[in-house]
């Protein structure tokens, strides 16, 4: 079942759990499970996805129950009038805040996602961050004797394909547990680590008008409990609730092993 976070006559929020498509995708043919599929099946009754989120991404996903709410929401999202805020898990200290100002070339399946021919001119992209906490441990993971780590809030002002996770990259401060863009051996310290094999980005808030009300409406999602167990071996969940983040209650992975002195 997915946690539904809101649902009224013209729209449904779900908690999206990381590792699932929102739907049909040729970039990943065996994929058997996707959101629409399971949100239509769980409330009876057809659903529109009104943006998009990465299958590795965990957080809110909206829909619309109609073709008429779904297209509102995505004119929103197309127009920049949706507020969105997400936290991730990086590699290194970025500055304790900043702007990530960096033209990103249209990804392929974008012409799946809006029909028509796709450009290959970089677009205009801009994502803001914020460092809430950090932390150095005894890990040689690189050629470094120690290595660095940090939470951060983001809150992307354009809406490219993968944009958070190629601007931290861009940033030299890959998101943990990304295969595309990230740092293979930071990757698979964390997994040893913790046994949590996933990317450590999540969707905690979105902010819009409901379609047909124009009542300003605020859904958030709690930080996964998986995530959130990483979260708080690393000391951090102090940061969420300073910052007024909720979160599931931290759980630990079969596969996870203590490693820390």
């Amino acid at each position: 079942m997915l946690p539904i976070l809101y649902q009224d006559d013209h729209l449904v929020a779900i908690h999206k759990p990381s590792d699932l498509l929102v739907h049909r995708s040729s970039l990943d043919a065996y994929a058997t499970r996707f959101a629409v599929q399971l949100l239509r099946d769980q409330i009876g009754q057809h659903v529109y996805p009104a943006h998009r989120l990465d299958k590795a991404t965990s957080g809110v996903l909206l829909f619309g129950l109609n073709s008429d709410s779904a297209r509102a929401l995505s004119m929103q999202f197309a127009e920049r009038q949706v507020a969105k805020n997400y936290l991730a898990v990086v590699r290194g200290w970025p500055d304790e805040q900043g702007e990530i100002d960096h033209p990103l070339e249209i990804r392929k399946d974008d012409a799946e996602v809006f029909g028509g021919v796709v450009e290959k001119a970089a677009q205009a992209s801009q994502t803001h961050y914020q460092r809430i906490a950090s932390v150095e441990l005894p890990w040689s993971v690189d050629k470094y004797p120690s290595s660095r780590y940090a939470l951060v809030r983001l809150d992307p002002i354009t809406g490219r394909r993968h944009q958070i996770r190629r601007h931290l990259k861009h940033l030299s401060h890959p998101i943990i547990g990304d295969t595309t863009y990230g740092k293979g051996r930071h990757n698979r310290a964390f997994a040893q680590a913790f046994g949590v094999n996933r990317l450590l980005l999540a969707c905690t808030q979105m902010r819009f008008k409901h379609p047909i009300s124009g009542q300003m409406l605020s859904i958030s999602a709690p930080v996964a409990a998986d995530m959130s167990w990483v979260i708080q071996e690393l000391g951090w969940l102090a940061a969420l609730q300073m910052q007024k983040i909720d979160y599931q209650t931290p759980q630990a992975s079969a596969l996870q092993r203590q490693i820390f002195v």
